[in-house]
């Protein structure tokens, strides 16, 4: 199997489980990078081969040659991408799965915005300066750090009270859109050209979640707490039928505007974080270019997985495969960036 000559490796982290059980699923053997402490999970549930300890992730260049003798193809994720910032993972020599060019147009929220718009895509509005806010926003910053420091402001002086400890970060006020948080994961095809739902989720943030226990009666006896959006968790959707093609062309409009942003364009992998108004519109407030935590309940396959592959199909397992069917068409350069 020519497929045995490489090996899948990525951070023990965030989806780094799914990733493993995917690859061995299709025949590769598998490494996880793990900081020192953190080993445990990958030998618990045998999902490394092979596990190489660093001390920091920030120190993953240092081991990029073991990883080229070893043949391994590294799987970014959402913790890859936080840990090491977008300016180190272009730079890395070691094989690597997706395009690394787009992983600026996610990181920076502006660059973002601007990819989502020219999809053609409702996003929600944006404040340029603190005495703008005239209702209710939430506060988000740039990365990929699951929901840490997020808040909501309801006027300048809310707002400035709130983001003294975060003084020194980049951020967004973006509008705060009423309606359920929808996270729709796709995977587009470089080899087919063709798009796929792999699954929808929403997620368990703390304390917001929580908050949400408590009565209004109940809430007022409280010391003051501000809701914060910490994920600790992601809860499997399967979405009203009716809105399935609207998501599909959503997915299909924004890979098509990412060949012109960063070309060869965003393929694998990727998310798109909505909200549904009771008014049934759909406003996207994030993407994110590669696998998400959200996929993560699917392991064994989502519903719409199981109606396109008839067997059990996770995101992570339709990354290898991806992977395996480049190696047996001779097409490896056409998944790797």
């Amino acid at each position: 199997m020519a497929q045995l000559k490489y090996k899948i490796a990525t951070i023990g982290s965030h989806s780094g489980l799914q990733i493993f059980k995917g690859a061995h699923d299709e025949g590769f053997k598998t490494i996880a990078i793990c900081r020192k402490g953190s080993e445990r999970p990958y030998k618990m549930f045998n999902a490394a081969d092979e596990i190489i300890s660093i001390d920091s992730y920030k120190d993953f260049p240092k081991i990029q040659n073991e990883l080229i003798k070893n043949n391994a193809i590294v799987i970014p994720h959402g913790s890859f991408v936080t840990y090491m910032g977008y300016e180190k993972v272009e730079k890395l020599k070691v094989l690597y799965y997706g395009n690394k060019k787009i992983l600026k147009w996610e990181s920076d929220r502006h660059l973002e915005r601007q990819w989502l718009k020219n999809a053609g895509l409702k996003v929600p509005m944006l404040f340029a300066k603190p005495k703008d806010i005239d209702g209710l926003v939430i506060v988000k910053f740039m990365g990929a750090e699951g929901g840490k420091g997020y808040f909501l402001a309801k006027n300048e002086k809310d707002f400035n009270r709130k983001i003294k400890p975060y003084k020194l970060r980049k951020y967004v006020i973006q509008e705060y859109i009423i309606g359920v948080p929808l996270f729709i994961h796709y995977f587009y095809s470089s080899l087919t050209n063709e798009i796929e739902i792999m699954g929808c989720d929403i997620r368990y943030e703390s304390n917001v979640d929580s908050l949400g226990r408590i009565s209004a009666r109940d809430q007022i006896v409280l010391p003051k707490i501000d809701p914060s959006y910490v994920i600790v968790g992601n809860i499997p959707v399967v979405v009203r039928e009716s809105f399935l093609p609207r998501l599909i062309e959503m997915g299909e409009k924004v890979v098509e505007v990412s060949k012109k942003l960063a070309p060869p364009g965003l393929f694998g992998p990727f998310c798109l974080e909505t909200i549904l108004t009771p008014e049934e519109e759909i406003f996207v407030f994030e993407i994110s270019a590669r696998i998400v935590a959200g996929t993560n309940p699917f392991i064994e396959g989502s519903p719409y997985t199981w109606l396109k592959y008839n067997k059990p199909m996770s995101t992570g397992r339709r990354i290898a495969l991806e992977i395996k069917n480049a190696i047996k068409m001779n097409q490896l350069k056409r998944v790797l960036g």
